[in-house]
C-alpha cells in the first residue's frame, strides 16, 4: 500500500479518520447482514467484497461474468482472510441472462444488493454495438436487479456511478449519468445510494494496469502527459463503496473530498515514478516507431522506452469534478466524504422515450452510433459530447 501511495504523490490513505469513528456501527451492521455483490470480480467489486467479508456478515454472494476473476477472488480472500461462519458463494453468471434471474429466485434473499458491473471505458463508445452494450450494462441491467430487489423486499440498493456523469463529455459518463435518472425513479420504491469517485490505480484494463503488462511484456510505456486526474487505490474504492451502501441516505452520492491528500496527478508523473520504483530510467521517444524500437533492446542499462503525448481522442474531460453547481451538498457529515443529496428529479415519459427507443433499435437489428449520441443528448441536454474522430484503440 505504501508503495502504491508513494507513486500518487500521497502519505495516508484518504478514509482512515472516518472508518475509525463508525466502525463499530459498519462492523455490527455487516456482521447481522446479507449481501450481494454484483460484478464483484472486477477490481472494484473485489475490494468491496474484502471489505465486507473481513467483517463476518451473514451471508455473501458475488455474481460476475468472468468466472476466471472470480476464482482469483476466492484465492486471494482464503489466503488473506481464511473463512468465516457466514454463507460465502460466487456465481459466474451474466445479470442480464435467464440463468441468473432462476438463481435470484432461488437465493434473493437479501439485506444489500451492491451492483459494481459497469463497462467503463471512454474507448467503449467506439463503435454501435459496444456502445449498445454500454446502455445495456449500466443502464438497463441496473434498472432490471433494482427492480428484482424491490420485488423481494431488499433493504437497499447500492448502485457504483462515476466522477464522469458530472456534466459528462464521453457517452460512459453520460450513460451513467442517464442510470442515475433511472435509479431515481426507483428510489420511491427503495432506498438508493452510490458514490461517485476518481480513477481506481492499477484497476483492471486501467492505463496504470497496463504499465505492469508492458514491463512484462517488453513494451514501451506510453501515457498522456496532458492529463491530470484524481487517483484511489483500490481499497479505498471499496471503502468508500461499503460506507454508501450502509451509511447514505436515499438517493444520497457519496465522494471523495477534496483535499491537499487528494490532488491532481498526471500519468507520465505517474509513469515516471513507477519506473523509478522498479529501477528504470525513462528514454523518452519521439514517436511510435522509435519507441516500439528501442522497446526490442531493452531493458539496457538500467533504461526503458516511453513515449510521453498530447491527448487527442474522443471522449477525453480536461478536468475532473465529483458533483456540479446544481446539486445540493452536505460537506459536514464525514470528515474526509462529501454527499449529495438528490431530491427524486425525473422526467418519468423521457425515461419511458428512451426505453422505447433502444428497444425499436434493437428489434431492428441497425442503429448507428450517432443514432445514439442523438439520444443520449435528448436525455440529457447539453451534454458536451466531445468528438475529435479518434479513438483510444487507435494508439499504442
Amino acid at each position: 500500500m505504501s508503495e502504491l501511495l508513494e507513486l500518487l504523490g500521497r502519505e495516508k490513505e484518504l478514509f482512515i479518520e472516518d472508518l475509525q469513528r463508525h466502525e463499530t456501527k459498519l462492523s455490527a451492521e455487516v456482521v447481522r447482514s446479507r449481501f450481494l455483490v454484483l460484478g464483484g470480480a472486477g477490481s472494484i467489486g473485489q475490494a468491496v467484497v474484502r471489505e465486507i467479508f473481513k467483517r463476518n456478515p451473514l451471508k455473501l454472494h458475488v455474481v460476475d461474468i468472468s468466472e476466471n476473476n472470480l476464482v482469483e477472488l476466492v484465492r486471494d480472500i482464503r489466503s488473506q482472510f481464511g473463512y468465516i461462519q457466514g454463507d460465502f458463494r460466487t456465481f459466474a453468471l451474466d445479470i442480464g441472462s435467464v440463468e441468473y434471474d432462476a438463481y435470484f429466485a432461488a437465493e434473493g434473499q437479501f439485506d444489500y444488493i451492491l451492483n459494481l458491473s459497469a463497462l467503463k471505458h471512454v474507448r467503449s463508445e467506439k463503435d454501435p454495438y459496444t456502445l449498445m452494450r454500454m446502455v445495456d450494462v449500466n443502464v438497463f441491467n441496473t434498472d432490471k436487479t433494482l427492480k428484482q430487489a424491490i420485488d423481494a423486499g431488499v433493504k437497499k440498493y447500492f448502485c457504483v456511478s462515476t466522477d464522469k456523469a458530472a456534466n459528462p463529455v464521453n457517452m460512459m459518463g453520460a450513460s451513467k449519468r442517464i442510470m442515475e435518472m433511472f435509479l431515481m425513479r426507483r428510489s420511491l420504491q427503495i432506498d438508493i445510494s452510490t458514490a461517485r469517485f476518481a480513477n481506481v490505480a492499477f484497476s483492471d484494463g486501467s492505463l496504470l494496469h497496463g504499465f505492469n503488462q508492458r514491463l512484462e511484456k517488453h513494451q514501451p510505456i506510453v501515457a498522456p502527459d496532458d492529463v491530470r486526474r484524481y487517483f484511489v487505490t483500490p481499497k479505498e474504492s471499496g471503502e468508500l463503496c461499503l460506507m454508501s451502501c450502509i451509511f447514505g441516505g436515499n438517493r444520497d452520492i457519496f465522494f471523495p473530498k477534496l483535499s491537499e491528500d487528494l490532488h491532481l496527478v498526471s500519468f507520465a508523473d505517474i509513469a515516471r515514478k513507477y519506473l523509478k520504483a522498479k529501477g528504470l530510467e525513462p528514454v523518452l521517444c519521439a514517436d511510435e516507431d522509435e519507441a516500439r524500437a528501442r522497446a526490442k533492446a531493452v531493458p539496457v542499462q538500467g533504461k526503458w522506452p516511453c513515449l510521453f503525448t498530447s491527448s487527442d481522442t474522443t471522449g477525453e474531460k480536461d478536468f475532473e469534478e465529483f458533483f456540479t453547481d446544481q446539486e445540493s451538498l452536505d460537506m459536514t457529515r464525514f470528515n474526509e466524504i462529501g454527499i449529495v443529496q438528490n431530491e427524486p428529479e425525473f422526467d418519468g415519459q423521457r425515461l419511458e422515450e428512451f426505453e422505447a427507443q433502444i428497444a425499436a433499435m434493437k428489434q431492428k437489428l441497425v442503429w448507428s452510433r450517432q443514432d445514439l449520441v442523438e439520444l443520449f443528448h435528448r436525455m440529457i441536454p447539453g451534454f458536451g459530447h466531445k468528438e475529435t474522430g479518434k479513438y483510444l484503440d487507435s494508439k499504442m
